[in-house]
């Protein structure tokens, strides 16, 4: 699939309940992300306001997976053709009875830090945002090959 930039995204649509999304690390990935996002959660025909929190909470972990998820995140050197569109970073949702999971898994060896908020600061409200929004949240131990960080978000009543 060719996004609106020209640049090619994969994305594994998922009528079953399962889709997935590989994340490059050009300046569009987010936007890509939040809009693979909407589109397959109203493809599942979730409600707006969950649909909307996942939404959010794919924002924020995609932007941390690019950020701090890997000190190289993208497969370079091998020739220009590679440059931004291969990465070592994956987005997946699953729909859950009430609810989605929503999974992004990067290279990154840290886990997460939930750090104390400064009123002042320009950055570093991003997982405070995941907590908030979500029923729960987590991550897979970080090993070699990376971690997983998740959050699910259930639908209201």
């Amino acid at each position: 699939m060719t996004g609106d930039t020209g640049r090619q995204t994969w994305w594994m649509p998922g009528p079953d309940g399962f889709a997935a999304c590989a994340l490059s690390g050009a300046a569009c990935t987010v936007a890509e992300a939040r809009r693979f996002t909407r589109t397959t959660l109203d493809a599942w025909r979730m409600c707006p306001g969950l649909a909307e929190n996942a939404v959010l909470i794919v924002s924020e972990l995609v932007t941390n997976a690019l950020r701090y998820g890997a000190s190289n995140p993208c497969v370079t050197g091998l020739d220009s053709l590679f440059d931004e569109r291969f990465c070592h970073a994956w987005l997946a949702l699953t729909r859950q009875e009430r609810g989605v999971l929503c999974a992004v898994s990067d290279g990154g060896t840290q886990a997460p830090v939930l750090r104390p908020q400064r009123a002042l600061a320009e950055s570093g409200r991003g997982l405070h945002l995941v907590d908030r929004l979500s029923d729960s949240w987590g991550w897979t131990p970080p090993d070699q090959s990376g971690k997983t960080v998740w959050a699910t978000v259930v639908a209201a009543g």
